[in-house]
């Protein structure tokens, strides 16, 4: 159990917390395992008018404790231990319609998906008229039906106003809003009954710098401006830096760092802070190799009586493994300019250093890049390309041309919306489009139709795509192995000879599959409920390589993994990528991910090419509007950058 030889739950300011949990238990309970703690004695508080960020890998209980905050534990969960106060008022006391009374009352939830949130056949403005209190003097004062419906709409327009969304966006339905709108529409939903509190769980992974910033600047401002509290749940420790006052570091159910954004980012005090820190990918500067944490979080009822980051810890001692978990002041770090709020569970600190800031990892190595291959068949020659959805509407690929020349990585970045993913769809011939041209390995695709079922097995021992969900792209009741199993026979790769020999020939080429992605051959045998999203995403890598495609689509294929397991997939594309030197087409919004693995980049915005060129020219020397706009939105993990 985590201990805290502090007060751990007094706030910055040193006033009573809106929310207080004090050491908090969760135990998860299987038929076949029995209990397993999932949260193990974490105690945390939120003042008003204060920001406060959870971040850690998945699997680190981040999302349950947030939903043992708004009393929505999923089943088979269950407090053990510990107290949760809102307001002073202990939730556990109260019964489930009480706890529902405070939902949207006093506390909201935001989250990562919006269209978890939003009801798509409600228009924008019914859902957040739906939540709006009824004592509002405006609603209140109103009399008759016509009164009440322009009250209603003029508080619903206000509501909007405050996202900072125009009044005719009331009138339209979540599908016809981009990505960051939605997310501003959820965020007015959220708030419409008024909260204390507000808990934002990943409410930006899956948008680009540029809205992500404006989301997280709003979410900022409608803090001070109401002077509630923020409780903001992320992977992303960038993200945390550049929106919250304290921040805390959960590993595994437990509480290993916490302390002032500003003293953490200018020096981690524990282990897995600095590991954290060190994975990022930055857009300003290309490494030889990302910095990764080996292996995984251990999964509840793994874990040991010490340090559960004892196994990925480059300092581990004995005692790490035996001591518990116990947050304690670090001792003084020379020339330290922290606050004295800080606290660290790392039992080592004094004998390892307390400057625990890892060196930079070693950057690329200088020189040119070498130019494509001029007389090689490029691997995706796209000219012209039109698709539209609607008549009325503007067209989601608009005359596109785009070259992805063999052996080269290019990445395609974009806003979302911009028509990255419908390219990407139309060149592996799931979507059709309207005219212009398209090659794949030098195999023509015909407009206005989808490919004949020989067309689209010959295109796909060309082009393969990997997605962003892996676990809904797998077969949830076949195993690992039998999923390589059935690309590499429609692949060509298992043929011949006895059923022994077939059989035995499967289990070779699934092994090697899965030694090329890191995996152990064990895994076989698991279904993907059994694994891991990074070791998710590693099999749907395999399934691709099995096929050995000249073209390997990546559409947003790290974008929801944790930065250390998205350093590790980062790392094991490029590698195999320089060992096979098949082309790919990386798909993403995350302008860090393309400085570290693409040699080209072409930018898409609202349907259109606006710009292209190698990495650096575009990244280092960008010309368009919305390219310099998404670099000077990107997040900073800069020590020396001020926060506030």
């Amino acid at each position: 159990m985590t201990e805290v030889h502090t007060d751990a739950a007094t706030t910055t300011a040193g006033t009573t917390p809106l929310l207080e949990v004090t050491g908090l238990r969760l135990a998860a309970t299987s038929p076949v395992s029995g209990p397993a703690t999932v949260l193990d004695g974490v105690a945390l508080s939120v003042a008003a008018g204060e920001c406060v960020a959870v971040v850690g890998e998945s699997g680190s209980g981040k999302s349950l404790a947030v939903r043992a905050v708004a009393g929505l534990l999923p089943e088979g969960v269950a407090v053990t231990g510990g107290t949760v106060r809102l307001a002073g008022q202990d939730v556990g006391e109260l019964t489930r319609s009480e706890r529902h009374a405070l939902r949207g009352r006093r506390i909201a939830l935001l989250m990562q998906d919006p269209f978890t949130m939003l009801h798509p056949q409600l228009t924008c403005g019914q859902q957040i008229a739906d939540g709006l209190r009824a004592d509002l003097p405006a609603l209140a004062e109103a009399r008759g039906r016509r009164a009440r419906r322009a009250a209603l709409r003029a508080e619903t327009v206000r509501r909007l106003a405050e996202v900072g969304l125009a009044p005719d966006v009331a009138d339209r339905y979540p599908h016809e809003l981009s990505g960051g709108m939605r997310q501003r529409v959820a965020t007015a939903a959220a708030l419409a009954g008024d909260p204390d509190l507000l808990v934002a769980d990943e409410p930006t992974t899956a948008l680009d710098a540029a809205n992500q910033r404006a989301v997280l600047e709003l979410l900022r401002g409608l803090l001070e401006r109401r002077g509630m509290g923020l409780l903001l749940i992320t992977h992303d420790l960038a993200v945390a830096f550049a929106t919250c006052d304290r921040v805390y570091v959960l590993y595994a159910g437990a509480v290993l760092e916490q302390g002032p954004a500003a003293d953490l980012r200018r020096a981690p005090r524990h282990p897995y802070t600095a590991a954290l820190l060190a994975a990022e990918p930055s857009a300003h500067a290309r490494h030889e190799r990302l910095p990764t944490v080996p292996g995984s979080v251990p999964p509840p009822g793994g874990r040991s009586g010490g340090c559960p980051f004892a196994d990925r810890c480059p300092h581990t001692a004995p005692e790490c493994r035996t001591t518990a978990v116990t947050l304690r002041v670090p001792p003084p770090r020379t020339g330290s300019r922290d606050t004295g709020e800080r606290l660290s569970a790392c039992v080592r600190l004094a004998e390892i250093g307390t400057d625990l800031t890892p060196p930079p990892p070693e950057p690329a190595a200088a020189g040119p890049v070498p130019a494509p291959d001029e007389d090689a068949v490029p691997a995706l020659r796209v000219r012209g390309v039109r698709r539209g959805f609607r008549s009325d509407a503007d067209p989601a690929v608009r005359d596109v041309d785009l070259t992805v020349p063999a052996g080269r990585i290019t990445a395609l970045v974009g806003e979302s919306g911009s028509g990255k993913t419908t390219l990407a769809r139309i060149a592996v011939g799931l979507e059709t489009f309207d005219r212009g041209q398209v090659e794949v390995g030098g195999i023509p695709l015909t407009a206005g139709r989808l490919p004949t079922r020989a067309e689209r097995a010959r295109l796909a021992s060309q082009v393969q795509i990997v997605f962003q969900d892996p676990f809904s792209s797998l077969p949830p009741l076949r195993t690992v192995g039998a999923t390589l199993a059935e690309a590499l026979t429609t692949a060509g790769r298992i043929s011949g000879g006895s059923r022994a020999e077939r059989r035995a020939l499967r289990a070779a080429l699934v092994g090697e599959l899965l030694d090329q992605v890191g995996l152990p051959r064990a895994h076989a045998e698991r279904r993907p409920s059994a694994l891991s999203g990074g070791e998710r995403q590693r099999v749907a890598l395999a399934r691709a390589f099995a096929v050995r495609p000249r073209l390997l689509i990546c559409d947003e294929a790290v974008a929801a993994l944790d930065v250390s397991v998205q350093a590790q997939l980062l790392n094991l594309l490029a590698d195999m990528q320089r060992v096979e030197r098949f082309a790919v087409l990386f798909i993403t919004h995350d302008l860090g991910v393309v400085r570290q693995i693409a040699d080209d980049v072409a930018v898409m915005v609202r349907g259109e090419l606006v710009e292209r060129g190698t990495v650096s020219e575009v990244l280092d020397h960008p010309r368009h509007p919305w390219t310099r706009r998404m670099l000077d939105a990107v997040p900073g993990l800069d020590p020396s950058a001020s926060t506030s």
